[in-house]
């Protein structure tokens, strides 16, 4: 390891490789509630590509495993170190390297957070859609987990948006993927697979990115619901509407209790109406006109009485913003309370009240409490799981796993499954899928090193 963090002081510069005591405790884990954290043999902190690049050829050469670090708040264990591996951090990888209003596109480094790609973006009246909760979130990492976020619902996630990649292999080789435009049919698209695949096949140092125009009007509708049915019932008729909701959310009555209480959140709704609700659904619009604003807020207003809403709530900006903050903390809510795991299981929208009468008779059948809410609009289910017997809770999870691939779905659909979850997948999926999964993985990879026990792999015994 001495020789390891000599040859990689002689890439990056001796202040920029961390040993020891050296290396932060915050650099050992993520936000995951199930990995432990583990402390890796050095941190590196590249500043450029051909750094990476000469960093990743070392690795090899030693064979060293290496984990890719972002801001460190994914929720899969996905960025977790390796006993005796390398962090590569990109935090001093962090800029905006053009914003291209012409063509409504930015190229940024990997270490760029969401909420400094908003601020730049904001000022040329652009917008980056994929908002997954944490604007400290780093893109690299959110390209490395296939992010989505309250806003997939009409914007998609982040694949959706990533037109090109530079990209960094394990042999230390240098590749470019896509372009600067929206279709491109010539070869293989290296680019999605990179996309989603948590660091396991190549280190992303630059991207090309789809932005949009920034839509100057928005609203948000609250309907209370006298049970979760009613909501997620509603979710599809919403969507058929044409309004093009920007978020669509449901969140049952203990979730919406716990978040409002966290921030201090008062929305004002009658106590003969809070009393009656078992849930709520949470329907955003955004708009270039307010008149045309106004018209899909009261056609989804109309449309939310004639299915069942107790009332319809035409929140104020400031209560909006507030209610769409709190629900973006719903995981550290869950996290303040004591859940023991959490789940996002991704089900065909119009199969949530099945999957969510499942949800219950696992829970009922298991003795375990399980709450959440979820992005209603494009069937990304989040529920945080409160069963502290590990036994009991490994059952809960598979079983809630099983009966959303069941309907179509899958395990995540936005938190990846990085070393928290990859052993339900590797139960639950296809052979011939995984096995395919595992040449791709030798060809980006031969030697295995990049983020080994992640997705594919069993995690190493610490």
């Amino acid at each position: 390891m001495a020789d390891l963090a000599e040859r990689l002081a002689d890439i990056v510069g001796t202040g920029h490789v961390d040993t020891g005591d050296a290396i932060s405790d915050d650099l050992t884990h993520d936000e995951c509630l199930t990995v432990t954290a583990v402390e890796p043999a050095a941190v590196v902190h590249p500043a450029s590509t051909d750094e990476v690049a000469a960093v990743m050829a070392v690795a090899t050469e030693l064979g060293v495993p290496v984990t890719a670090r972002g801001s460190g708040t994914g929720l899969s264990g996905a960025c977790t170190p390796v006993a005796g591996g390398l962090v590569v951090s990109f935090d001093r990888m962090s800029s905006v390297l053009e914003i291209d209003t012409e063509n409504h596109l930015v190229v940024v480094q990997p270490g760029v957070t969401l909420a400094q790609l908003d601020a730049e973006l904001a000022e040329h009246g652009l917008v980056y859609p994929v908002f997954p909760g944490e604007y400290s979130a780093s893109l690299g990492g959110n390209i490395a987990t296939n992010a989505g976020g309250m806003r997939a619902v009409k914007y998609g996630v982040t694949r959706h948006h990533v037109l090109g990649l530079e990209a960094v292999l394990a042999t230390g080789e240098v590749i470019r993927t896509g372009g600067r435009v929206v279709k491109v049919s010539t070869g293989y698209d290296l680019t999605q697979l990179i996309i989603g695949s948590e660091g396991t096949l190549a280190l992303v140092t630059e991207a090309v990115l789809r932005v949009y125009p920034r839509a100057p009007h928005g609203a948000t509708v609250l309907a209370p619901f006298a049970t979760l049915e009613g909501v997620t019932s509603a979710v599809p008729k919403v969507v058929a509407s044409g309004v093009g909701p920007l978020i669509l959310e449901y969140i049952d009555l203990l979730t919406m209790s716990a978040t409002t209480a966290h921030v201090g959140l008062d929305l004002g709704i009658p106590e003969e109406v809070a009393s009656a609700a078992l849930a709520y659904l949470v329907v955003s619009m955004e708009s270039t006109h307010a008149d045309r604003l106004d018209e899909d807020v009261a056609a989804v207003s109309e449309l939310l009485a004639d299915l069942g809403a107790i009332d319809v709530y035409v929140l104020p900006p400031s209560a909006a913003g507030a209610l769409i903050d709190a629900r973006e903390k719903a995981f550290w809510v869950a996290k303040a309370n004591g859940a023991d795991d959490i789940v996002d299981v991704v089900v065909p929208r119009a199969s949530i009240p099945e999957f969510m009468e499942q949800v219950q008779a696992i829970a009922g059948e298991t003795a375990s409490w399980i709450a959440g809410c979820g992005h209603a609009g494009d069937g990304n289910v989040h529920l945080a799981v409160f069963q502290a017997d590990p036994a009991v809770r490994s059952e809960v999870m598979r079983r809630l796993f099983a009966a959303g691939m069941a309907m179509g779905g899958a395990i995540s659909g936005e938190h990846g499954l990085g070393t928290a979850k990859n052993g339900y997948f590797l139960e639950l999926a296809d052979p011939a899928v995984v096995a395919l999964m595992r040449r791709i993985k030798g060809a980006f990879d031969p030697t295995g090193i990049l983020n080994p026990g992640t997705l594919l792999d069993v995690a190493p015994s610490h």
